[in-house]
């Protein structure tokens, strides 16, 4: 028995075949909305190994506002390790298996308050593009100074009380730091990603990405102190990371 298929129904095959094809080619690709290979993930924890890290304790008597807010100082949080001894504040990325896949803009803009004349929160992961907040909640002058290597350099002041001060970055960047001049201990470190792949450790050490297409991706994680670490893997298996002095 013949069958007869007109242009329309071989143009029908001929994408179902290739969308069933796409994963096989290109295993970072995102499957098409409704449909396709279903996102899978990828977990781990982020460990430290090693003697007990020395940290500085951070005078502000060089301040008197700070000074009032912080009359003994406080430790320095460049490494918060909780009780297990894994790690916080490391921000883990997938670094390359995307296939330069491009991704929707964020637009809600992400806020960081200087509080206690430190930064709040530490470190921030922000969208390409997408907006940045800064504001001053202290009853003192600070200054916002982003300091990035492939975007632009930003040197602001901010009163008490001033509007919130806004940034945009139109470029993938990983740990961009941002200081304040008029309090030099103050830090702040800004992650620009092209893809929404990203996570931070917290009280746990752990982290998990979702929404990846199954294959085979390079994630780094990255800590202020500690520096980078690379893992190769596929998605469904951990990624555990361990730093050290």
């Amino acid at each position: 028995m013949k069958i007869r298929m007109n242009r329309t129904t071989v143009i029908a095959v001929a994408a179902v075949v290739a969308a069933l094809l796409l994963p096989a080619r290109f295993p970072g690709a995102t499957p098409a909305q409704g449909g396709g290979v279903a996102a899978d993930t990828i977990s781990g924890k982020v460990m430290y190994s090693g003697p007990k890290p020395v940290l500085r304790t951070i005078s502000m008597d060089a301040n008197a506002a700070c000074s009032k807010l912080h009359p003994k100082g406080l430790p320095s949080p460049e490494v918060i390790l909780n009780p297990d001894n894994s790690l916080q504040n490391v921000v883990v990325y997938v670094k390359s298996g995307l296939f330069g896949r491009q991704y929707p803009p964020v637009r809600t803009p992400l806020r960081v308050d200087q509080k206690g004349c430190m930064f709040t929160p530490r470190l921030i992961e922000l969208m390409v593009d997408q907006p940045l907040e800064i504001t001053n909640g202290d009853p003192t002058n600070h200054n916002i100074h982003v300091i990035p290597e492939v975007n632009q350099e930003v040197n602001l002041s901010q009163p008490p009380g001033s509007p919130a001060k806004v940034s945009q970055f139109p470029k993938a960047e990983i740990g961009i730091p941002v200081m304040c001049n008029i309090h030099p201990w103050m830090r702040l470190y800004v992650h620009v990603f092209a893809n929404p792949f990203h996570a931070v450790t917290g009280q746990d050490g752990t982290f998990t990405i979702q929404g990846l297409a199954p294959g085979q991706y390079t994630l780094e994680a990255w800590h202020e102190r500690y520096g980078v670490q690379e893992r190769k893997l596929k998605t469904g298996s951990r990624a555990d990371f361990t730093f050290t002095e």
